[in-house]
């Protein structure tokens, strides 16, 4: 089942719909329809990580020290000596 709604929004941001819409080869309706469903499941996914962590916390699961040391070493480099 699909259901219809009304949606406003600035003229300017219409303009670049259609252009989207014209570049794909696929109605306005369409592509903002794609929009709406990837926005509604990419915050679903992270609401559901965010509860997730905070249940986490709740009983106590942090990461350690040693932890927390070899991902920052993972994505920083150490500074060069002078």
């Amino acid at each position: 089942m699909m259901s219809a709604f009304t949606v406003r929004l600035p003229d300017e941001t219409v303009a670049k719909l259609d252009q989207l819409a014209e570049k794909v080869d696929r109605s306005r309706s369409y592509v903002a329809a794609q929009a709406i469903e990837d926005y509604v499941a990419r915050q679903e996914w992270q609401l559901a990580e965010i509860e997730a962590g905070l249940e986490e916390a709740d009983r106590g699961e942090f990461a350690s020290e040693k932890n927390l040391v070899g991902v920052i070493a993972k994505y920083v480099k150490p500074a060069s000596g002078r």
